[in-house]
């Protein structure tokens, strides 16, 4: 591009040159006869990550790539609200509008019900040709463009709708709904119609290599399939595609994933014949991840979005979505949404961090770990291709996710992964902002996240003892979900002098869930089946059988004898610790300290 800027070479006359042997001599003589090698850590996506790197790093590549430049010269301040079934959206265009005035450079809404959203009251608020707004929606792409189009605007942002990563059921409509909906915006350049949800893999545990292979598959389901309804071209399709990626704290690695992911990108489209220029008009939203917030000592919340909103912005996203610290368990409140909101304007007003494009280019770390990435997720991305593709792969790609999870609740399980306020440093005196009752009981708690079996049984553990403090006659049966009872083994032999550990064995059979009971008396960790813990969920909330809508809660509560004799019938069974009792396990996850030792 003419008006890209031309890259210069920048020298340090001043500074001798050091060799590369002369920096490991260095390293070695500081580490004190240690070997540098042992500085090395594997990634969760399984290559190494070494302690140094040098000049030569570069020329394994071939010399420094060119740096990332986008047509757009800043990144946008985009902060999400999302709007109920049962709202026409009136009191979020009302934040959105406000917050324009306030820092915020556009406004991202999640509708539940698209059909439901009062557009011209939108664009009463926020006239949309001048303001960048996306929209994510279930359904019903092109009904919504259609009305978008009926205000007269000419729409700058973009449109989330995404069935084959959200596994659609009626896969076929939605595709034609989408094909649709890309051919009436043709006519709006800045508007991406064919939103591709790639922060649904960030937000269920995926390894970064995981979640650029994923969303290069769905992208190529896309580009595949809708030509093929006759209605828009490769080339639309590929022009009207926007990702939306969340980022986890990982700092690096997250930055160095959206430069992977733009690079493979242009690989793809190359692929289906694409011009190299489509590739670089290509749009990133980046939202900091619900998968890394935590309920326990909320306000590390605030530090864990600060370094996603900066990988986002340093990894060269063009807009970025900061969460509120508190969105788990308090509503919408002016003062979290204001700490969001100014984050990135911190970060653009007093870090500078937009007045340089790819600052990352030529690092020696960080152009070795994009082209790590980038390979490891290409090798990925080939494989979910050799099995079909999307939408035909999704039992392979939920294994991988599954498989992902699993090992990162693992870590966070051993302390191997920190989570500060959660699994290190909490405090055990901590006063909760919140109802954990009334929290554990709603359906909208995100039982998702990484750090959920942690949290469930630290909220559940405090319940018991107020209930126990308090002489609380009722009982309580907390769902803590699967495999947690070997998550709780493995964190409870982490509080134990090495001596004393018993033999790491399987807490409760495969397929079973992990659950609390807590009475005024003491408080049992036991496991069950699905099956049984949903009969014993109806029976306590007195809902039949056959009613198919129900879905159990994760907090059940009753009298003593009534929940003491459906734990029973619906044969649950008791995990223990050998030498240790339940409530030796709690007291220790809780930091109180343990009653008994084996043999004592």
């Amino acid at each position: 591009m003419a008006d890209s800027p031309r890259s210069a070479p920048v020298s340090f006359s001043e500074f001798e040159p050091v060799t590369t042997a002369a920096w490991q001599e260095r390293i070695r003589r500081d580490l004190k006869g240690q070997d540098p090698a042992a500085l090395a850590w594997q990634t969760p996506d399984g290559f190494a990550v070494q302690p140094f790197y040098h000049r030569e790093a570069l020329a394994e590549l071939g010399g420094a790539p060119a740096p990332q430049v986008r047509p757009g010269a800043h990144w946008r301040n985009v902060p999400t609200y999302t709007v109920p079934a049962t709202e026409p959206g009136h009191a979020a265009i009302d934040r959105a509008a406000n917050t324009l005035t306030r820092g915020a450079d556009g406004a991202h809404f999640v509708l539940e019900n698209a059909e439901a959203f009062d557009v011209d009251y939108l664009h009463q608020r926020l006239p949309l040709n001048d303001t960048y707004v996306g929209y994510t929606v279930r359904g019903g792409a092109a009904g919504l463009v259609q009305r978008l189009a009926d205000t007269g605007a000419v729409l700058r942002g973009f449109l989330v709708s995404d069935p084959i990563t959200r596994h659609a059921p009626d896969l076929k409509v939605q595709l034609r709904d989408l094909a649709d909906a890309v051919r009436r915006s043709r006519s709006w350049p800045e508007f991406r119609a064919l939103g591709l949800n790639a922060a649904l893999y960030g937000n269920r545990g995926a390894t970064v290599t995981q979640q650029i292979a994923f969303t290069l598959s769905t992208a190529a389901a896309y580009l595949s399939e809708l030509p093929n309804l006759g209605e828009v071209s490769v080339a639309e399709v590929a022009a009207a595609l926007h990702v939306h990626v969340a980022i986890n704290p990982s700092y690096f690695p997250e930055l160095a994933r959206l430069r992977a992911l733009r690079r493979l990108w242009a690989t793809l489209l190359h692929a289906f014949g694409v011009p190299a220029e489509v590739a670089q008009r290509l749009t990133i939203l980046a939202s900091t991840a619900t998968w890394s917030q935590t309920t326990l000592d909320p306000h590390t919340n605030l530090l864990r979005v600060s370094t996603e909103a900066m990988s986002a912005v340093l990894g060269g996203a063009d807009a970025v979505s900061v969460g509120s610290f508190d969105s788990l368990f308090h509503g919408p409140n002016e003062f979290a949404e204001r700490l969001a909101r100014n984050l990135p304007v911190l970060l653009r007003e007093e870090a500078y961090l937009d007045r340089v494009q790819d600052p990352a280019a030529g690092s020696y770390y960080l152009e070795t770990l994009t082209d790590q990435l980038a390979r490891e997720a290409w090798a990925l991305f080939q494989r979910v291709e050799e099995a079909g593709g999307l939408p035909a792969a999704t039992g392979l790609v939920l294994q991988e996710l599954h498989a992902a999870a699993q090992a990162q609740f693992r870590r966070i399980a051993t302390g191997e992964q920190v989570v500060v306020g959660t699994n290190r440093f909490h405090n055990p005196h901590e006063q909760f902002d919140y109802n954990p009752k009334r929290l554990l009981r709603s359906r909208e708690f995100d039982s998702t996240r990484a750090t959920y079996p942690t949290e469930v049984l630290r909220l559940a553990t405090a319940l018991h003892f107020e209930r126990r403090e308090k002489k609380r006659k009722r009982a309580a049966v907390v769902l803590l979900g699967a495999h947690t009872n070997q998550l709780i083994l493995e964190s409870f032999l982490r509080t134990l002098p090495e001596q004393e550990r018993p033999e790491l064995r399987d807490a409760h059979p495969e397929g079973t869930l992990s659950v609390l009971f807590s009475s005024p008396e003491e408080a049992t960790l036991m496991y069950a089946t699905p099956e049984q813990f949903g009969r014993l969920a109806r029976a306590i909330s007195h809902v039949p059988l056959d009613e198919p809508t129900f879905i159990p809660p994760a907090l059940l509560t009753a009298d003593l004898a009534t929940l003491q004799e459906a734990v029973r019938v619906f044969g649950f069974e008791e995990f223990t610790v050998q030498g240790y009792s339940t409530e030796d396990v709690l007291a220790r996850l809780q930091g109180r300290g343990a009653s008994h030792a084996p043999g004592r």
